[in-house]
């Protein structure tokens, strides 16, 4: 656990932030050597701590699978520094850009520079790949970083520390402990730029601390990512990726199926075959050694409460899969359940649900299925199983989301060359990618001009070559 005496103080955090900025105007312009080092130490550090990371995040969480954590946290960590590593170089080469044509004899270019220092906030349900990815970012567009991981993994966050301050001296990567408070004392810090996972409710928060200092910001929030279901699509293939999205780490992933919209002749197959679906992904049911369970007691009372709502409000609750009564015997482990046409009014279709319970909506035509989708914030990401059909295209012509996937869940997040964000109530803003080392980096365009050049012709006093380029520009009077 984390003791609160080791909690960060705003003058330790000053402090910090000021001897990163010192350290990084003394060396604003770090090579590509560089950067490939530390991105090298970093991963060498990360499989190092491989074994003792995975056991913390279990412990934290009450339990959760070490193959899973290895999938969705360590698979990801490593193949994005790697990427990284491989298009760092053609991601700092400048960029040429057009000239006009009265300005032909200059030339324009686009250099990526680091910012400074960025800061990190990471939230708890993915403790290691979203502190570490955003941290390769960071140190890829050459810049210096101060994390703040989650104080509800607290053994995580520790062995973060450990981690980070055994390859980084503290004015390179500096790691900051500590909870609510700290947090908030975190968002108000005058950074060059800042990267905020988590609630929607509380990137509202930052979003005000941060504009005290202007400072720019990325924000991965999260939402309720619509899956929708094109009619006599309830197949096995499609119950499989669904309930994988669904279910992996106990529902609590921002990107995670948070309803499914299902034709209303398909509703009675469905809901039989993501039992056994369930069944078969979970043989041991949800006290198996592949389910996880809930980060905390807090979260699984909420989990709890919006079932009891939807069900108070009419919905038909169904528990998945086998052996769901034997949930109560381990800690904080709530079993797949299906609910079932719930009231629009319920906490369950207002809130984003983070856990292993499932909506489902019945619609007629797709149109409805849009109109449903559009007339709610826009999500995260979307999901659609289906041929790539009118039905298909229409869908995604006329909604708005942050990624989509098409017969899949979850694997947009795992292609480094996609930017990954939301739009509106969801995040604002990309990493991964080219646009995540953009995100990091300040664009900084030049004209250079060179001896002979037009444009000293569009100066008075004016003349008969300053008729001719408005004339060709503007057109007649």
């Amino acid at each position: 656990m984390i003791d609160p005496l080791s909690f960060a103080s705003k003058e330790s955090m000053d402090a910090t932030l000021s001897k990163q900025r010192e350290a990084f105007l003394k060396s604003p312009a770090t090579t590509i050597r560089k950067r490939k080092a530390d991105l090298k130490k970093l991963k060498a550090a990360i499989l190092a701590y491989r074994e003792p990371l995975k056991a913390a995040v279990s412990e934290d969480f009450g339990y959760r699978s070490s193959h899973e954590t290895d999938v969705l946290e360590f698979f990801g960590i490593i193949q994005s520094i790697d990427y990284m590593i491989k298009n760092l170089r053609k991601f700092m080469k400048r960029e040429h850009r057009h000239v006009g044509l009265f300005f032909r004899a200059g030339k324009t270019y686009v250099d990526y520079q680091p910012k400074g220092v960025i800061g990190i906030m990471a939230p708890w349900n993915y403790p290691l790949s979203l502190t570490l990815i955003p941290l390769a970012t960071a140190l890829a567009a050459g810049n210096r970083a101060m994390v703040k991981p989650s104080e509800l993994t607290p053994r995580t966050s520790n062995l973060i520390k450990q981690l980070i301050e055994g390859v980084f001296e503290p004015e390179e990567v500096a790691v900051i402990i500590g909870g609510a408070d700290v947090g908030a004392e975190f968002s108000r810090q005058s950074f060059d730029h800042l990267l905020f996972t988590g609630s929607t409710t509380v990137g509202h928060k930052v979003m005000k601390a941060a504009s005290d200092n202007l400072v720019p910001l990325t924000l991965e929030l999260g939402g309720k990512s619509p899956t929708v279901i094109a009619k006599g699509q309830v197949k096995q293939k499609t119950m499989q990726r669904l309930v994988f999205g669904k279910l992996s780490n106990g529902g609590q992933t921002c990107v995670a199926p948070d309803y499914a919209l299902i034709h209303e002749q398909d509703l009675d197959t469905f809901v039989t075959q993501f039992s056994d679906t369930v069944s078969k992904f979970y043989p041991d049911g949800p006290t198996g050694k592949d389910y996880t369970s809930i980060v905390n007691d807090r979260h699984k009372q909420r989990l709890i409460g919006l079932i009891e709502d939807a069900r108070h409000r009419g919905a038909k609750i169904v528990e998945a899969g086998l052996l769901p009564e034997s949930a109560n015997d381990r800690i904080r482990t709530i079993a797949p359940t299906l609910v079932i046409n719930p009231d629009d009014n319920s906490a369950i279709m207002r809130e984003e649900i983070f856990g292993p319970l499932l909506p489902v909506k019945t619609y007629r035509t797709m149109q409805e299925a849009i109109d449903y989708i559009n007339a709610r914030p826009r999500p995260l990401a979307l999901y659609y199983f289906g041929e790539k059909d009118s039905d298909c295209k229409k869908l995604l012509s006329n909604t708005t989301s942050g990624n989509v996937g098409i017969n899949n869940t979850l694997m947009h997040v795992a292609q480094d060359d996609l930017p990954f964000g939301g739009i509106g109530p969801s995040g604002m803003g990309a990493y991964h990618g080219i646009e995540g080392f953009k995100s990091m980096s300040h664009a900084k365009g030049t004209y250079e001009q060179s001896y002979w050049n037009f444009a000293d012709l569009l100066r008075a006093p004016f003349g008969k070559f300053a008729d001719i380029a408005l004339k060709l520009t503007l057109g007649k009077k």
